[in-house]
């Protein structure tokens, strides 16, 4: 039996010696394994600068919103998309749109080089500076609470003890909420895989839910389109938002830093954002809920004239209607103190111009006022589209003679006497005798274009917001 044992014993350990060699085998197989496909799912390197510029084209990595990228009228646009558009530009390349709404998802491509650059109204932040690089800040904003108007109860963070914060997950704005129950306040967290943070702004608006969160910039708009809506305060310290590109696209990242600084030093950049965000921080509560209303109850009565007319001298009949809200509050009988009548508020001279005798019947006084609009477009023709309108808009306010003298007093100035920009810094100098007395046209009040400029954008943008055709909104 002993002699069994031991033979039975030696047996087994043979067996054993004969499986070392083969597992061993295998270990070094799996390792082998493992290694290959590290290499192989190792991120390609990203294109050198050099090779961008070879191929004609950058690719820009965007979400689909209000404040990145959107379609109107078949335009692309977007505060985002114009930066981008610009940078392109100055690299003499085309621009390439791909659309990402996450954020896990956007970093993805950018790895695997499905893209560029991220430029998608991005905050600077040290937890995102683990995987991207970022560029230089190019816009201040802070996370902020979003509240109802009667609700007086969230004014700081530690307000939100007990409270419900309905927030996107994945956001950054959920990092600030978790460092703040850290800190010992305990608010409740509702969390949404995929919604808008304009959708979540709707339904405070609404009062379908108590508070929200979003970047700064994002609720002043909001506020806009949402009169209901107030920033009930900031969440965290202010941030910058920056571009994104791969850690290992050095060259490129050096260019974006130069153009940003370009553009911010030669007032590019104060001119684009102007086109989104303009009078954002003005804020008239009673106005903005006037203007809502009556866009649902006089602007009816109109717009079909409008629609024609807007048709005919090709403009968009929301700014026509954003226009003829800031002269007359959609009133066909609306006089002013100064000899403006109608819709359109046209003095009797330029009535008369037009052949219109009723300044008071709708349509003729509206077909009368796009016309002459349309006249005072014509005669910019050296300048940008946007520029173009903006003189025609501040020519209709004040005349065409004093915007004249705004443009040579911008000449004589160094200034681009092309450029509405330059007209914001002159027109209002021919308030003073220094100036006007030099002038043709003489005394100007100088600040109201500028205004009415700023008041109509305002009410035009608010008309585009609910005409624009984009998906989920996911900024922060």
């Amino acid at each position: 039996m002993r002699l069994a044992a031991i033979g039975q014993q030696h047996l087994e350990s043979g067996s054993q010696r004969g499986k070392r060699p083969l597992v061993l085998a295998l270990l070094v197989i799996a390792l082998i394994i493992t290694i290959i496909a590290s290499i192989n799912f190792r991120p390609p390197l990203p294109m050198s600068l050099a090779a961008i510029q070879k191929g004609g084209k950058i690719t820009l990595i965007t979400r689909n919103n209000a404040h990145c990228y959107y379609t109107y009228r078949n335009q692309a646009m977007g505060f985002e998309y114009d930066l981008a558009k610009a940078f392109a530009t100055d690299l003499g390349l085309d621009l390439e749109v791909k659309v990402i709404e996450q954020w896990e998802e956007m970093v993805a491509a950018l790895l695997n080089q499905k893209g560029n650059f991220i430029a998608a109204n991005l905050a600077i932040e040290p937890h995102r500076q683990k995987e991207i690089a970022f560029s230089n800040g190019y816009l201040d904003v802070q996370p902020v609470m979003v509240t109802h108007r009667i609700n007086r109860t969230i004014q700081m963070p530690f307000d939100l003890e007990g409270k419900t914060v309905h927030v996107r997950t994945g956001s950054s704005y959920l990092k600030h909420l978790l460092d703040l129950k850290q800190n010992g306040v305990a608010l409740k967290l509702s969390l949404y895989d995929d919604i808008a943070t304009e959708e979540l702004i709707r339904q405070v608006a609404g009062r379908k839910v108590e508070v929200t969160i979003a970047y700064s910039n994002i609720a002043l708009l909001n506020r806009r389109y949402y009169p209901q809506t107030m920033l009930a305060g900031p969440l965290d310290f202010p941030k910058k938002m920056g571009w994104a590109v791969d850690p290992r696209a050095t060259r490129l990242l050096e260019r974006i830093n130069q153009f940003l600084a370009e553009i911010k030093k030669n007032g590019q950049f104060t001119e684009i954002y102007k086109r989104y965000y303009t009078g954002v921080e003005e804020f008239d509560y009673v106005n903005m809920k006037r203007f809502h209303r009556r866009i649902k109850t006089r602007l009816p009565n109109f717009l079909n004239h409008i629609n024609k007319a807007a048709t005919k001298y090709k403009f968009d009949w929301r700014l026509i209607a954003a226009q003829m809200y800031q002269e007359s509050h959609f009133r066909p009988k609306a006089k002013s103190r100064r000899g403006a009548y109608g819709l359109m508020q046209l003095t009797k001279n330029t009535a008369k111009s037009l052949g219109v005798t009723n300044l008071f019947e709708p349509a003729a006084n509206i077909f009368a006022g796009v016309r002459y609009l349309r006249r005072l477009y014509n005669i910019y023709d050296q300048a940008t589209p946007t520029d173009r309108l903006f003189f025609a808009l501040a020519a209709y306010n004040v005349g065409q003679g004093h915007i004249l003298d705004a443009r040579r007093l911008a000449e004589k100035k160094g200034l681009d006497p092309d450029r509405w920009a330059s007209l914001e810094k002159t027109l209002p100098l021919l308030r003073y005798p220094k100036y006007y007395r030099k002038s043709i046209y003489g005394y100007c009040r100088g600040t109201e274009p500028i205004r009415y400029i700023k008041q109509i954008m305002g009410y035009y943008d608010i008309l585009k917001r609910q005409a624009i055709d984009y998906g989920s909104d996911q900024p922060g």
